[in-house]
């Protein structure tokens, strides 16, 4: 990883308005909590049912999204990558960089925020806020790789990772049995599902695989995102971008 590479996709991407969506989609989060708080008397199936369907199913990938395409797509939607890339820097240790710094604002802005969302909603003991914390930061890893490189990919990555993020992991990842079993959000919530052991199904925390077959999955789509997106990197040309 380089050091200025992560200064430099760190600076543009908060410094777009694009940290404004960010900042509401937490408080959004954080909102929510609040008022499942009141309605449901703090209870921790109420919590679970927010962080499995808004927190893990709309937010985070939401979140990665928004981190995703900030940190390289619009670099190359503008044309100044070109200036990235005619530095002598490895495509893959420009990659690694910008994985780096999108995780860690997925991190910031949507994992910690899923966990403090649990706390404020109810949970018992911080059970749930480590399961679900767990399970995000395993999504959060995924998401970022899959849109980073879909924004190395193609220059309608937005128009795409909604159309993922929404339809397949909101709306058909959550009540299709056939398309749940291939989620991120079900491959990382089988972990969440086995940490919590015998209380899962009382709060509501279950997943259509087990464990390691999810945590297979989540490796493996990880390593292939971040393959093709080393590869795409390495074919993209000056004369491509501009």
């Amino acid at each position: 990883m380089n050091v200025t590479v992560m200064q430099l996709t760190a600076r543009n991407l908060l410094g777009r308005r694009r940290a404004m969506f960010l900042v509401i989609l937490l408080l959004l989060l954080l909102g929510l909590a609040m008022l499942t708080r009141w309605a449901s008397d703090a209870s921790p199936n109420a919590s679970s049912v927010l962080a499995n369907g808004f927190a893990l199913g709309t937010v985070l990938p939401l979140m990665g999204l928004l981190v995703a395409t900030g940190v390289i797509g619009a670099e190359i939607d503008d044309g100044s990558i070109v200036y990235m890339l005619a530095k002598p820097l490895r495509r893959r240790e420009i990659l690694f960089s910008k994985l780096a710094v999108g995780f860690a604002a997925v991190f910031i802005f949507a994992v910690l925020p899923t966990m403090a969302a649990v706390v404020i909603a109810g949970d018992e003991g911080g059970q749930l806020m480590l399961a679900y914390g767990v399970s995000a930061v395993l999504a959060a890893i995924a998401y970022t790789a899959i849109f980073v490189t879909l924004g190395i990919v193609t220059r309608n990555a937005v128009v795409f990772g909604l159309l993922y993020a929404l339809l397949w992991e909101t709306v058909l990842g959550g009540y299709v049995p056939g398309i749940r079993a291939v989620s991120v959000r079900q491959w990382a919530l089988s972990v969440a599902e086995r940490m919590l052991g015998s209380q899962a199904n009382g709060w509501a925390v279950t997943s259509e695989v087990g464990m390691t077959t999810g945590l297979v999955m989540l490796g493996l789509v990880t390593v292939a995102a971040v393959y093709l997106g080393v590869r795409r990197l390495r074919t993209l040309t000056l004369n491509s971008i501009e």
